[in-house]
């Protein structure tokens, strides 16, 4: 029989509640108040901080705190991107952000789902699918991406709007549930 941890890595329904995960939550909360809290004078300290607590830190790549995560190993920063204030990355499945990327603040990445019925939700079954987001993207302030989303290289996605399925690379995105507007050259 596979742990809850296994069947939350496959992306299959699982409850948090195992040790191993409840370690993995707790690693990822002092490691997050360790950056949240390093000096704005020492970037080296801020940068190791993040180093150690997301699972890959491109070249370049500098995020703003303060910064909330679920694991943090399950995110991977690409080279030269910025994650502005107060991003939430629940990366209970993969989060893969490109490089060159442009994250607004208060933006949030959310892998994980619940159950629509009651009693599996009751029971806190939960479950998780992966977000990548392109090279070259930018989510303006306030955008929601949810579970499961790709999001095109050069895609522009306007502020507050929220992501529910893919978009396309090269697009403009706006509104709730984010809708294309315009394509880009």
């Amino acid at each position: 029989m596979r742990s809850m941890r296994e069947r939350m890595l496959a992306g299959e329904p699982y409850i948090a509640n195992e040790p191993e995960i409840i370690a993995d939550l707790n690693r990822a909360a002092r490691l997050t108040e360790r950056f949240n809290r390093s000096a704005a004078d020492d970037p080296q300290d801020r940068l190791a901080a993040l180093r150690d607590l997301l699972g890959s830190v491109g070249e370049d790549a500098w995020v703003r705190p303060p910064l909330h995560c679920d694991y943090g190993w399950q995110t991977h920063l690409g080279a030269r991107s910025f994650v502005n204030f107060n991003a939430v990355l629940l990366d209970v499945a993969r989060i893969t952000i490109g490089a060159d990327v442009q994250i607004g603040p208060n933006v949030q990445l959310l892998t994980a789902t619940h159950p629509v019925e009651a009693e599996p939700r009751r029971a806190k079954w939960e479950s998780a699918q992966p977000i990548t987001i392109g090279d070259n993207v930018w989510l303006g302030g306030g955008v929601i991406v949810l579970a499961g989303v790709t999001i095109g290289a050069n895609t522009v996605v306007g502020a507050g709007a929220v992501v529910t399925r893919d978009l396309p690379a090269n697009v403009v995105a706006v509104g709730n549930p984010a809708r294309v507007i315009r394509t880009l050259k």
